[in-house]
């Protein structure tokens, strides 16, 4: 248990003015400033409790302290200072409380306990410290101090805060959008979306605000969602080392325990409180090439041009805002393009989905037909003497719409019609922190209807940017009938994976962005964000063409692939390197289509269980101390682990693979795992390892998804001792059909053995995939086969050109033995 000895200076040793540290990410020996504040007060000894439900309400005669029970391992705590609760809403929580979960209450002299079958929240009577155990009463978190709070004089209401204990082992993981190390002991951090045009390394804020974050010690891990969508903070044994605090500027200090005791776990019920991705289009997921802009119509038609004969596979190309007439959302500039609908429909014709940006600001111009229906309805954001908010971005003047307001959500939504009846796929929601040149947002004044749960932008400022991809996504829903929107959206904040995928932002052509990159995508992923990427190759600055190659090799392993970048920079498209740096890129553009069908599989894991697509090594294996500080390696889904090369001529690496068998993919050499190796990495290869075991789908080559019906669908049987599973989804592709049971998830048993492998089918769901057949390739089989039996018939082995060993089977098999 913590020290109950309470400190008279704790509150000012720790926890700083937040303005304090404005800018940057502070570490242990920053200096802080005394709070100029009223003083801080903290709960009392507790004095008794009422029950509603599966809710506590504990008080120490002033305040009240909610214990409510949501599920078996998820439970959530609020302070009501002066004993009143805030409305009980939430955006980023999509679960309601599970009404069938047992719980009970226990007391003795010293704690009330909040009980269900995996976790306990103590209460502690003589000092309200609070604290959470597993089943076997062990202490996983911990109070260092009770809940406490100030008053805020210059805006009314409160600063609240929560000071846990920090273990000497301890490692803290996600906060999502953070350009650092995945491991955030020693870090102080802020959550305030912001515009960060080429940020650095440490840089903090960002992009977005996902206040979740995973806590692991004595190989046990909880989660933390303090659900606030203020400015918040969160001090990580930064300040001081057996400390962690996290506080915000206003609002209501509420928060979720997340029981684990892995990570996964800890993951998969954060989703559950927050939501997953819905299922991508396929297209989604393939490669897609933008620029800050492609125009005229004639410049957009000759790159498409090149892709399709150079056979370098790609499915998306995206228009910036100088397709836009004035930069005025949802119109067409038609000196650029005289008739988009016809180019939209010939770039549809040969593989290419069309997605186009669009910003927040509206301009102010009365003959402009969207600005005219906002004022007429009172739709944009007013400050708080009543004028509209009124900002400066590429438009000019231009005024905002308030998307916490569900009837402007609704409107929004509507706006989108023309731009999907000529023919447009996707959508991008960029600029939306909200960013204002100038001033960099909004003023804190600014008002807001948040649901009829009304503030000012201190409030809203967080969750701007997800109310705004969420008109867009509801929106194009019905627009588009029963086919999924894609949207992708620059600010986020907890649960926008509901609505959208995300990307890092305007990053900058340099080694040390890839490697921010590949730290930030682990994060976001395990954050609740797996539907995201990086602009590949640097949105700024001037890559060579080896740094650019690299990271189009690590963009085959982001959820989301897109080369992006500035106008004012070189070109970006595979080919604009030369021929060597042209045939590399080429190589993995098609090896991500080949890898298509386990990407798509991996997102349905993301979909319906809420397992990241992404997995670092630490939650991998966080039994193992020193994983909890690898960075370099990650897995991609359950089967694949990639370790990205980060340096300049770089010839070869150390990477640990984590227990069990990995294959090299590029020659099936077979490594051990459980320890570091020394691997090559020559140019044209980056290392990455298929777990043994596994079962890796495969579709040949295309040109865009869906170019060819896949008849027979190639297999990879990675042999292993022991047993495994791996699984294979397949669906429409496009539709919302899957929510109806119109699918079908393909479960694939393995029992590895000296001198024979079986296979296990089974499978739910009711869809029929297109492919009849596989062919079941082998690697690395310690025998030769002498004898293939497929659901009680023998099956001849078959050799490939390229002399490879498969076998021919039918897709309804239930079980097969090769021996």
């Amino acid at each position: 248990m913590a020290d109950t000895t309470r400190k008279e200076d704790f509150a000012k040793d720790l926890l700083p003015n937040p303005e304090a540290i404005e800018d940057g990410m502070h570490h242990v020996n920053n200096p802080v400033l005394d709070l100029p504040r009223i003083e801080k007060q903290y709960l009392a000894d507790v004095k008794g409790y009422s029950q509603e439900g599966n809710a506590f309400y504990f008080t120490d005669g002033r305040s009240k302290v909610e214990v409510k029970v949501f599920s078996e391992e998820i439970i959530r705590v609020r302070l009501a200072p002066e004993g009143s609760f805030l409305a009980d809403f939430s955006y980023a929580t999509s679960f309601k409380e599970d009404q069938f979960v047992s719980f009970d209450l226990l007391e003795n002299d010293t704690y009330y306990q909040v009980r269900t079958n995996s976790v306990s929240c103590n209460i502690r009577k003589d000092n309200f410290f609070i604290s959470f155990s597993d089943e076997e009463n062990a202490i996983v978190n911990t109070d260092f101090a009770a809940m406490h709070w100030e008053e805020n004089p210059d805006y009314g209401g409160y600063y609240v805060y929560c000071t846990k204990e920090a273990k000497a082992d301890e490692a803290f993981y996600g906060l999502g959008d953070k350009a650092t190390n995945l491991n955030l002991r020693g870090k102080r951090v802020k959550n305030w979306n912001s515009d960060t045009y080429s940020y650095a390394f440490n840089q903090d804020p960002l992009y977005k605000t996902v206040p979740f974050y995973i806590g692991v010690t004595e190989n046990k891990a909880y989660g933390i969602f303090f659900d606030n969508t203020f400015k918040t903070f969160f001090d990580f044994a930064g300040e001081h080392q057996n400390q962690t605090s996290f506080w915000s500027e206003g609002g209501e200090l509420q928060y979720y325990y997340i029981h684990g005791p892995k990570m996964m776990d800890v993951i998969k019920r954060y989703h559950k409180l927050t939501g997953t991705h819905y299922m991508p289009a396929m297209w989604a997921l393939g490669y897609h090439q933008c620029r800050w802009s492609y125009y005229p119509e004639n410049k957009v038609r000759e790159v498409a041009y090149e892709f399709r004969k150079r056979e370098i596979p790609c499915d998306a190309i995206y228009l910036d805002i100088d397709y836009m007439d004035g930069y005025r959302c949802f119109t067409w500039n038609k000196r650029y393009f005289p008739d988009p609908k016809k180019m939209i429909a010939d770039l549809n014709a040969n593989g290419f989905k069309t997605v186009v940006m669009i910003d927040p600001g509206i301009k102010v111009d009365d003959s402009y037909w969207v600005f005219k229906q906002g004022k007429e309805n009172n739709y944009f954001c007013r400050r708080g003497d009543d004028y509209f908010m009124e900002g400066f971005v590429w438009p000019g003047r231009c005024q905002f719409p308030d998307f916490t307001n569900p009837e402007v959500r609704t409107w929004w939504g509507t706006l989108y019609k023309g731009l999907v009846e000529d023919g447009v796929a996707g959508f991008w929601n960029d600029m939306n922190e909200p960013a204002v040149f100038g001033r960099g947002t909004f003023p804190d004044d600014v008002r807001h209807q948040f649901e009829g749960h009304r503030g000012s932008h201190r409030k809203a400022h967080n969750i701007y940017g997800m109310q705004m991809v969420r008109a867009t996504y509801d929106g194009l829903k019905k627009l588009y009938k029963n086919k999924r929107p894609f949207t992708i959206t620059r600010a986020a904040y907890a649960g926008t994976q509901r609505y959208s995928s995300v990307w890092t932002g305007d990053n900058i052509a340099t080694w040390e962005h890839l490697r921010i990159g590949t730290l930030q995508l682990q994060r976001l992923s395990v954050s609740g964000l797996s539907f995201c990427g990086t602009d590949i190759g640097g949105f700024t600055g001037e890559p060579d063409g080896e740094l650019y190659t690299r990271w189009m090799q690590f963009g085959v392993f982001s959820p989301f692939m897109r080369v992006h970048s500035a106008g004012d920079t070189r070109d970006r498209e595979p080919w604009s390197f030369g021929p060597e740096w042209e045939a590399i890129c080429k190589k993995f553009i098609e090896l991500r289509y080949k890898l298509l069908p386990y990407i798509y599989s991996t997102y349905w894991l993301q979909h319906k269980y809420g397992e990241p697509i992404l997995r670092p090594v630490a939650m991998m294996e966080q039994h193992i101390q020193k994983n909890l500080q690898r960075e370099e390696e990650f897995a991609f889904g359950p089967n694949i682990l990639v370790s990205p090369v980060l340096h300049p001529g770089q010839q070869n690496k150390i990477v640990y693979l984590p227990e069990g068998t990995w294959y090299y993919y590029f020659d099936d050499t077979v490594y051990p795992g459980g320890s570091e190796i020394t691997i090559d990495t020559p140019l044209d290869e980056m290392p990455f390892f298929i777990r043994g075991g596994s079962i890796i789908p495969e579709y040949p080559v295309m040109q865009f998804t869906g170019e060819q019906k896949v008849e027979v669908l190639k297999l990879n049987l990675y042999y292993a001792e022991g047993q495994t599973e791996s699984n294979l989804y397949s669906d429409h592709g496009e539709t919302f059909a899957y929510e109806q049971g119109v699918y079908v998830e393909k479960h694939f048993i393995v029992n590895g053995e000296a001198q024979q492998v079986s296979i296990i089918q089974g499978e739910e769901g009711m869809y029929s995939p297109y492919y009849t057949d596989y062919n079941l390739y082998l690697h690395g089989f310690p025998f030769v086969p002498k004898q293939v039996v497929v659901d009680g018939a023998k099956v001849a082995l078959q050799q490939d050109e390229e002399g490879k060993t498969f076998v021919k089977v039918v897709q309804d098999f239930r079980k097969i033995n090769i021996q």
